[in-house]
């Protein structure tokens, strides 16, 4: 689009705040208006906290599961009995970390010659961006290419409405200063599932409430169970079929009521039963944009809306929802609204991780992809159990998971269950975004011992393989 220099930017978050840094690296005069704080809910309520929480959990985790490997407090083998948190000092950690990312951003934003405007934006027409400051002075700020990048907030159940003391949403968890006695979590999806892991590993007496059959309905099957028989195994208390009616204030704790009459009782409750598009009062009926009836912002797959000259990006357009799409799609769209050039998003080959313990990491091609017949190719399981670093670590748990093209044995997709499967999980990215075969994953070195070990040997043994599926257990 030859001749644009004037972007406005609604919403700071990962779409928003790269999306800026590339439209000024490209010569355009850039506005970011920014309701909550630049970074978003990912950068102040959402990844960067959740994430560090999840960090103490997993070293308290990892520390109190180690009596098994000698280690010792004076008392005999250490257990995670032993161990307590201080979480008004880890909620405050996290309150500071996650505003000092936030205020990095906004300075290097300053430093590329971006102006921030604190306020709220609502478009008015594809070159119109109506701006209300916190002070509650009003102006217009006129664009050539306008990004709507406002993310998403959680969603609330009637009679479960969150209170912000006992009744909670995700986004206020980082208020508490004392661990929850009995946390109940309703939602077993990523959300609740990370949520009821760290804070079952913190201490809390935890009870999972969810609709589904089995913990995470959406991750690989193989993957989901082992985090269901971890969570068993650690004492959790899973509810499964059970859906949530009500959530209420009962005493000095929290009642919540199930669709067929049960109650569940704790000290405190997380809702997490999804989030919702922010594209309400946003003005895009009035400027013709296009959403689902979801609420979620329609693009194309280099961001564009249904309004010439007005993009959008990331969860408000609900098209994947991580960060790391977002940024991209906020990219994407600044190159090809300034003519630069762009390939459109392919998110066959993201990443994603759920953060449990152990954690699970996703790449592509997916067991029911495989399943539905969707695509045709051969699924190797290998457990973690059969790697020498993982007995070191004293891993009950894991596996890594390939799917290879039966025909050209090309890798088009793999799992990770495994601690740290997030850092696991890039070489399989690699080879699905290369289009590698089983045979060159397999002869790229690997250190030994190591559990990225597993990844190559579980190559090796799809070479050999014929067209039928495979779990090995030795």
């Amino acid at each position: 689009m030859a001749g644009v220099t004037a972007v406005v930017i609604v919403g700071g978050g990962p779409g928003g705040y790269e999306a800026a840094l590339v439209a000024a690296q490209l010569g355009a005069t850039v506005t970011v208006v920014d309701r909550d704080g630049l970074g978003g809910s990912a950068v102040l309520t959402d990844c960067v906290p959740s994430k560090a929480l999840i960090a103490v959990a997993s070293v308290m985790a990892e520390a109190g599961h180690s009596g098994a490997l000698g280690v010792l407090d004076r008392a005999g083998p250490l257990r995670s009995s032993a161990l307590s948190v201080d979480l008004a000092q880890v909620n405050a950690r996290i309150a500071a970390l996650a505003q000092a990312q936030s205020d990095d951003i906004e300075e290097r934003l300053g430093r590329e010659g971006i102006r921030v405007i604190h306020g709220t934006g609502r478009i008015v027409d594809a070159q119109t961006v109506h701006v209300t400051e916190r002070s509650g002075a009003e102006r217009v700020v006129e664009a050539e290419v306008v990004l709507l990048s406002t993310g998403a907030r959680p969603r609330t159940l009637t009679g479960a409405e969150p209170d912000g003391d006992r009744i909670l949403t995700w986004e206020q968890l980082y208020g508490l200063t004392e661990l929850p006695e009995r946390l109940i979590v309703v939602g077993s999806g990523v959300t609740g599932a990370e949520f009821a892991s760290a804070y079952r590993e913190l201490g809390s007496d935890v009870v999972l409430v969810s609709s589904r059959d089995h913990v995470l309905p959406g991750e690989d099957p193989d993957a989901a169970q082992v985090i269901e028989d971890v969570f068993a195994s650690r004492g959790m208390t899973v509810m499964s079929r059970s859906r949530a009616v009500a959530a209420v204030r009962h005493g000095e704790g929290v009642r919540v009521t199930l669709n067929d009459g049960r109650t569940v009782e704790g000290s405190h409750c997380l809702m997490a039963v999804g989030s919702i598009p922010n594209t309400d009062d946003l003005g895009l009926d009035v400027a013709g944009v296009r959403v689902s009836e979801s609420g979620h912002i329609e693009v194309d797959r280099v961001s564009r809306t249904s309004v010439r000259g007005v993009y959008a990006a990331g969860d408000c357009t609900g098209v994947f929802m991580l960060a790391s799409v977002a940024a991209m799609q906020g990219r994407i769209a600044m190159w090809h609204a300034l003519g630069d050039a762009v390939t459109p998003l392919d998110v066959g080959a993201v990443s994603s991780t759920v953060f449990t313990d152990p954690e699970i990491a996703t790449v592509g091609a997916t067991q029911r992809d495989l399943d539905e017949g969707r695509i045709r190719a051969v699924p190797l399981l290998l457990p973690l159990a059969t790697n020498a670093r993982a007995k070191m670590l004293g891993l009950e748990h894991g596996f890594v998971k390939l799917f290879a093209r039966s025909g050209t044995r090309i890798v088009v997709g793999g799992v990770v269950v495994a601690p740290r499967a997030s850092e696991l999980i890039h070489s399989i990215a690699l080879a699905v975004d290369q289009r590698l075969t089983v045979d060159q994953l397999a002869l790229t070195y690997t250190v030994y011992p190591s559990l990225s070990g597993s990844i190559a040997e579980a190559a090796r043994r799809l070479h050999a393989m014929g067209t039928e599926s495979s779990v090995t257990s030795e």
